[in-house]
C-alpha cells in the first residue's frame, strides 16, 4: 500500500498486474492513490458467483501460493496523458483481460501502416440511408464482419428497427453493410454462438446489402464530426 505521501508523488499512473507464475501482463489499468492494489483487495469487479477473467487470474495466482506483482509502468501523469498511456498499453499486451478498450482505440489504436494510409486516404462517407453504425473493434479479429456486428448490444430495438443498413465499423472504416430483418433480445436461442444471455442487449439476423447500396458505405471512413462525438460509443445512428 501506498502511503499518502507516496501517493501524492505519483499523481496519476498507469500501472500493469502480472501473473509470477508466468510474466504474463493480465491487466492494464491506470489510476490514482491506491487503485493499483485494489484489484487484489477485490474491490473492483469481484463476485463470488461470476468472476471476470481478471478476478478469477488473481484468485489462481492466490489459490497457486503467489501474489499477483504490481508494476507502475509510468507515473507523475495528468489524467489525459495516463489515459493514453494505459490505451497504448492495453495495444501492447493483447492478452490482456480488460473488458474495454483503451481510451481512444477507436480513433489512434494498434493498426498497421497500409491500414493507415487506408484509413486517412479513404473518402467520407455521404449517407444515403437511414443507418446504425456499429464499431467492431474488440471482435474484428476473431470474426467476420457480420458475426462480429450482428450481437450483442446496448440500444433501443425500435430505433434501430428503422434503419436501412447496419453498418461494421472498424477504426472509423466501414467494413460491412447489411440489411437488419430482424433484431431479436440476445439470448442464446436466437444467438448460439453466444456463451450466455445477456439481458438488456440486442442483436440482428439479416443479409449482405445489395452491391449498389454496399458500394456507397465500404471502405469509405466515418466523417471527423460523427467520429469526434461518438468516439466512445460502440452504436451511432444517422437519421434514425
Amino acid at each position: 500500500m501506498f502511503t499518502k505521501e507516496v501517493a501524492d508523488r505519483l499523481q496519476y499512473y498507469v500501472y500493469r498486474l502480472i501473473d509470477p507464475r508466468n510474466g504474463e501482463t493480465f491487466y492494464v489499468g491506470k489510476g490514482a492513490g491506491n487503485r493499483v492494489f485494489a484489484h487484489v483487495r477485490g474491490e473492483l469487479g469481484a463476485d463470488a458467483d461470476t468472476l471476470s477473467d481478471k478476478m478469477q487470474r488473481i484468485r489462481e495466482i492466490r489459490l497457486s501460493g503467489f501474489e499477483v506483482s504490481h508494476v507502475i509502468h509510468r507515473h507523475g501523469l495528468d489524467e489525459r496523458t495516463a489515459f493514453e498511456v494505459e490505451a497504448a498499453l492495453i495495444d501492447a499486451y493483447p492478452e490482456v483481460t480488460n473488458t474495454a478498450a483503451g481510451h481512444a482505440s477507436d480513433e489512434r489504436g494498434l493498426m498497421h501502416a497500409a491500414q493507415i494510409i487506408e484509413r486517412y486516404e479513404a473518402p467520407p462517407v455521404v449517407f444515403q440511408h437511414k443507418v446504425v453504425a456499429i464499431n467492431i473493434n474488440r471482435m474484428a479479429a476473431e470474426k467476420a464482419a457480420y458475426e462480429a456486428v450482428r450481437y450483442a448490444w446496448r440500444l433501443d430495438p425500435r430505433r434501430a428497427a428503422k434503419a436501412d443498413i447496419v453498418l461494421a465499423v472498424l477504426q472509423g472504416l466501414i467494413v460491412g453493410a447489411f440489411v437488419a430483418e430482424k433484431w431479436l433480445c440476445a439470448t442464446q436461442d436466437h444467438f448460439p454462438g453466444l456463451l450466455a444471455d445477456v439481458p438488456g442487449r440486442w442483436g440482428f439476423i439479416g443479409r449482405e446489402a445489395p452491391g449498389e447500396v454496399a458500394d456507397l458505405y465500404l471502405r469509405h471512413r466515418l466523417p471527423d464530426s460523427m467520429r469526434r462525438q461518438g468516439a466512445r460509443a460502440p452504436v451511432r445512428y444517422v437519421g434514425v
